[in-house]
């Protein structure tokens, strides 16, 4: 009796509606089968679709609306030496060394990649030398676009030469100014080199070039009948190449593992110049963030995509709760448990006022918290009992309060459409604070509460990020941005994440937000070790320069 209740529960028709485009740097088209694949009859199941009204930007999508946006704000913003959001502000003096661009440097550049490739107009610049959240601007003066991996060697080794600083960028959608200059610096957009070079059907070994957008080659390994071992929200602006200089994270870590997990090898062009071959396929080969050389090329290791996938929205009643319900899904649904992801009442709440289209699954009230399981495997039915089987433990043993599984793609896409759409919501709330943490999954939610005591009604305090291995997306969201509320939020929240052993970037990298405060999650040891490489392969500090490493080390 109680199974055939659950399966009553769990089987309510979800009437959700689908987003239309509303921020297309981090929506996915859940209408592709990049996800959940091909499903035999009662699961999900998609067929192609469509990315309409989405014009192209630097090989990022982007809607005209948005662009127009970002350049209006970048007209009457502060640089960023002069005031950095989302993180208590640090005075950057342009280093003296660097030389600054003339009209023999136009010349040769245009020679030498075409004069379309050598971009100065105002457009282009502006949403290149800005972040997608608006938090930092620079003042370059001068978008590079190389083809090749020839030519981008050529760029270093010429900047190298000038000493002109030099700023990688893919897809331009980290946290942290990670890929925007800070000053003048000349920009090197690998969007151009989008080609896959190589697909292994045996083996799943995929190699192609950085600067193609992961969603491209999702899509592409989906044809093949494999997935990537990645998945973003960001997926249809991101390239591959960033991922990889960032060991990005992402939501299918839990089954997968990192990306540097999954990357077999390299090339990539060093601060002088030099090429660095080492893109090895093989998967076994013990010979041997876009600041120490720019990735050009990756090889991969892509698993078969699986024709079962379930997704599950279910309320817990305590953060408690949510940690006993992730040590019982891994018992229970063990190999085929791809994702577990947590929002708390706040999230939800922020997706269902500012996300166009998004419905509470579970609409009887909101709860404490919530979780999002996704199981994918290849056996339909075996899958399909293991997950009610579970589902029912965890009801009976009061792990759960509610929820529900999703009957088809649509209810599966909007069911993920409240996840990975919190960034988009936050934004839209106003002015917003974000540390994405690493912290032991235990003790997650502990710095949510004592940020909420500290803050009291001052500010927003939300949370949601992987539970499956221990990230933490903390959020405080205001009207506007406050000085008396940074001083509250920071340097707290790097002393109690150093505090509790945890890490102060755990998928984003430090970029310029963190670059002063690496000293919370690495020893002085390890971090002049870290100075001592760069020292070693980018002796004039040309690649990336004031980030990662703070500026008693940053300058040659």
């Amino acid at each position: 009796m109680k199974m055939d209740r659950w399966r009553a529960s769990a089987r309510r028709i979800l009437k959700l509606s689908s987003r239309p485009n509303p921020a297309p740097r981090f929506t996915r088209d859940h209408s592709n089968p990049v996800r959940y694949g091909i499903v035999s009859s009662g699961l999900l199941h998609c067929s192609g679709g469509s990315c309409g009204g989405i014009r192209c930007y630097l090989g990022h999508k982007q809607s005209l609306s948005d662009h127009l946006q970002a350049r209006a704000f970048a007209l009457g913003a502060s640089l960023i030496q002069i005031r950095c959001f989302g993180s208590i502000a640090t005075k950057i003096q342009r280093n003296p060394k660097f030389a600054t661009i003339n009209s023999d440097d136009i010349r040769y550049f245009r020679d030498l990649l075409g004069e379309k490739n050598v971009k100065q107009d105002e457009d282009a610049l502006l949403a290149a030398n800005m972040d997608w959240m608006r938090k930092y601007k620079g003042s370059s003066k001068l978008l590079l676009l190389p083809r090749s991996t020839e030519e981008v060697s050529q760029i270093l080794k010429y900047c190298n030469s000038r000493c002109l600083g030099v700023v990688p960028q893919g897809g331009n959608t980290g946290l942290v100014g990670g890929s925007v200059p800070v000053f003048d610096e000349v920009i090197v957009n690998l969007g151009s080199m989008n080609k896959v070079i190589s697909f292994d059907e045996v083996s799943g070994i995929l190699v192609s070039e950085a600067g193609c957008i992961l969603e491209s080659l999702v899509n592409f390994l989906d044809n093949k009948g494999f997935i990537m071992p990645l998945d973003l929200g960001a997926k249809g602006s991101c390239q591959i190449g960033g991922n990889v200089s960032t060991n990005a994270g992402g939501l299918r870590l839990l089954r997968y593992g990192s990306l540097h997990a999954n990357v077999l090898g390299l090339e990539a062009v060093l601060a002088n110049g030099d090429v660095l071959d080492m893109l090895g396929t093989l998967r076994k080969d013990n010979t041997g963030e876009g600041s120490l050389g720019i990735v050009t090329k990756v090889s991969i290791l892509t698993p078969p995509k699986l024709s079962s996938v379930n997704v599950a929205f279910l309320a817990c009643t305590d953060y408690l709760s949510c940690q006993k319900l992730f040590l019982e899904a891994r018992r229970k649904l063990g190999e085929v448990l791809s994702a577990f992801e947590f929002l708390d009442e706040q999230a939800m709440d922020l997706a269902l006022n500012h996300l166009e289209g998004v419905r509470n699954p579970l609409p009887t009230a909101l709860h404490k918290f919530y979780v999002l399981i996704e199981t994918t495997g290849s056996d339909e039915q075996s899958d399909k009992e293991k997950l009610e089987a579970f589902l029912v433990h965890s009801l009976e043993g009061g792990l759960i309060s509610d929820g529900v599984v999703a009957q088809d793609i649509q209810q599966a896409s909007s069911v993920w459409n409240i996840r990975e759409g919190l960034p988009e919501a936050l934004m839209k709330a106003g002015a917003v604070y974000k540390y994405d943490l690493s912290i032991p999954v235990e003790k997650i939610y502990d710095i949510v509460e004592e940020m909420r005591n500290k803050l009291g009604h001052s500010a927003r305090v939300v949370a949601y990020g992987h539970l499956g291995d221990g990230n933490l997306h903390l959020n405080i969201s205001c009207p506007q941005y406050d000085d008396a509320v940074l001083a509250q939020i920071e340097p707290f929240v790097y002393e109690w994440t150093s505090k509790n052993r945890g890490s102060i970037s755990a998928e984003h990298g430090l970029g310029l937000m963190k670059a002063e405060k690496i000293f919370y999650s690495k020893s002085p040891a390890a971090v002049q070790l870290m100075a001592s490489v760069k020292n070693l392969l980018d002796p004039n500090h040309i690649l990336n320069p004031y980030k990662v490493l703070p500026q008693s080390l940053s300058f040659p």
